[in-house]
C-alpha cells in the first residue's frame, strides 16, 4: 500500500486529509444543525407553555376582577330618598352596663328567636364594642364566622384590641359606610342591627347595598325599642315601611322580655327583585 501511494499524483495525496476534513466537517455541521433544531423545537415549546401560561393567568385575573366589580357594585347614596324622620346620635342610652344588659337575657332571646347555631355566618352591622360580637363568636364555632361591621373607626380600633385580647379566631372587622355595609357577596346567612337602627342616616341605602351580602333563605334580625328615633328607638311600622320600601318582607315582630325592646325578623329579597332606588317613596314616621 505504501508503494502505490508513492506512486500517486503528489495533488491526489493533498487531497486525501483535505477530503476528510471536509467529511468531517459536514459531519459537524450537520450535529450542530440537528442541535440547533433540537434547540429551536425546545424554545419554541417552551415560548407556548408560557403562552398558555400567560392567557391562563390573564383569564383568572380578569375572572376575579369581574368577580370584585360584582361584589363591590353599589348604588350611590344620591340615588334614594332621604329618611322622612329624625335620625339619632350614634350612641343608645337604653342600658348602662354589659351586666345590666346580660340580666335582661337579650342575647339568649335573639339566639333562639333567630336560630343562631355553629357554622353560621353573621354580620353584627353597627357592632359597636362588640357586645354581641364576643357572645354569637362561640355559638357560630370556629367553621363559622362573625364581622363586626361599623362606620366609626374608633370603634373597631377599639373592638379589634377586644378581639386580640379574647383571642378570638372567627371575627372580621369591617368598616363600612351610612348607605352601604360593604360586606363581602353571597356571604352571610344572618346579618343583625341591634339597637342601632334608628341612627342610620341613610337607612334605604344601606339595606338596598346590603341584599348583595346574602345568601339565599337568609335573614335579618332588628331589634329597637318601641320609641321615635329621636328618643332612639324605631316605631316597628317605620321600621316595617322602611324595610317593605327596599323590597324586605317581614317575618316576624317579637316582643322582647327585659326591655322595652323588639326583634322584627325580615327576609331580604333577591338582587333582582329590590326595589330601584327612584321608585322608593319614603315613609313618614308616626
Amino acid at each position: 500500500m505504501l508503494h502505490e501511494a508513492e506512486h500517486l499524483p503528489k495533488h491526489t495525496i493533498n487531497h486525501i486529509p483535505i477530503s476528510l476534513n471536509a467529511k468531517a466537517a459536514m459531519g459537524f455541521m450537520r450535529e450542530r444543525s440537528r442541535a440547533n433544531e433540537l434547540t429551536l423545537r425546545h424554545y419554541f415549546v417552551d415560548m407556548m407553555r408560557k403562552a398558555i401560561v400567560v392567557v391562563f393567568v390573564a383569564a383568572l385575573t380578569m375572572s376575579i376582577s369581574a368577580q370584585g366589580l360584582i361584589a363591590g357594585s353599589v348604588t350611590s347614596a344620591v340615588a334614594f330618598p332621604k329618611p322622612d324622620r329624625p335620625v339619632a346620635d350614634i350612641v343608645s342610652p337604653i342600658w348602662h352596663d354589659e351586666k345590666e344588659r346580660d340580666d335582661a337575657g337579650e342575647p339568649r332571646q335573639l339566639v333562639r328567636l333567630l336560630g343562631i347555631k355553629s357554622g353560621m355566618t353573621i354580620a353584627d352591622i353597627g357592632a359597636g364594642s362588640g357586645y354581641y360580637v364576643i357572645r354569637l363568636s362561640p355559638i357560630v364555632g370556629p367553621r363559622g364566622r362573625i364581622i363586626a361591621q361599623d362606620v366609626v373607626p374608633e370603634y373597631l380600633q377599639g373592638l379589634r384590641r377586644r378581639m386580640r385580647d379574647l383571642r378570638l379566631q372567627n371575627v372580621a372587622i369591617s368598616l363600612g359606610e351610612p348607605d352601604d355595609p360593604r360586606l363581602p357577596a353571597v356571604s352571610l346567612d344572618l346579618a343583625i342591627m341591634v339597637h342601632m337602627y334608628h341612627e342610620i342616616a341613610q337607612p334605604y341605602g344601606l339595606l338596598y347595598n346590603l341584599v348583595p351580602a346574602f345568601k339565599p333563605s337568609a335573614h335579618v334580625g332588628i331589634v329597637d325599642a318601641y320609641a321615635p328615633t329621636s328618643k332612639h328607638g324605631t316605631p316597628p311600622s317605620l321600621l316595617r315601611c322602611e324595610l317593605v320600601a327596599v323590597g324586605y318582607r317581614e317575618i316576624s315582630l317579637n316582643r322582647l322580655t327585659g326591655s322595652d325592646a323588639y326583634l322584627a325578623i325580615f327576609a331580604p329579597p333577591t338582587v333582582t327583585s329590590r326595589t330601584r332606588p327612584e321608585a322608593m317613596v319614603p315613609c313618614k314616621a308616626p
